[in-house]
């Protein structure tokens, strides 16, 4: 295992992946959870939650085409494991980039991607080690983009097509 760092911060797919491959250098937290977090500067692993909501995947796979990332199918994220590190920079209550959207944000740079190492997940910073195993995708991130009843795919490496954003999800 290579020298990783021993703090976490678990996040949900897909902006977990966003921020080791798609290009997202802010992850948005409130102030409050940043403090009860104890988040600070400093380097840290990425740890890929084992929660992800069909509803907020397709909001954010939407999102992040929009900044030009193309998110993977959801059974092919990695969820239940340290997925990479970065650096956290800055704790940033405003910015121009669009990847910030909230009160504040853990401003991050440098991200390097590891093989999944299997860990549980905690709210804030937590101290990880490794344990248990990735979590198996959930019966709707298997039939993702494919027709009810289908038995085959005429296009099955296409993205999701949107004729209007999805919902936002959450707040």
């Amino acid at each position: 295992m290579p020298d990783l760092p021993r703090l976490a911060l678990s996040v949900r797919q897909p902006s977990a992946w966003a921020i080791i491959h798609g290009g997202k250098i802010i992850e948005n937290r409130s102030l409050g959870s940043i403090r009860a977090g104890r988040m600070v500067p400093g380097p840290i692993c990425i740890h890929a939650a084992t929660g992800m909501k069909e509803d907020e995947y397709r909001y954010l796979h939407w999102r992040f085409a929009q900044h030009g990332a193309t998110c993977p199918r959801p059974d092919d994220l990695v969820r239940g494991a340290i997925i990479g590190t970065v650096d956290v920079v800055e704790i940033i209550t405003e910015s121009d980039s669009p990847w910030f959207g909230g009160e504040a944000g853990l401003l991050l740079e440098n991200p390097c991607p590891i093989d999944p190492i299997p860990a549980s997940g905690a709210l804030g910073y937590f101290e990880w080690s490794p344990d248990g195993e990735i979590t198996p995708p959930k019966p709707w991130m298997i039939r993702f983009g494919h027709a009810e009843g289908a038995t085959g795919d005429l296009f099955p490496d296409a993205p999701p097509a949107y004729k209007t954003p999805p919902k936002k999800p959450w707040g």
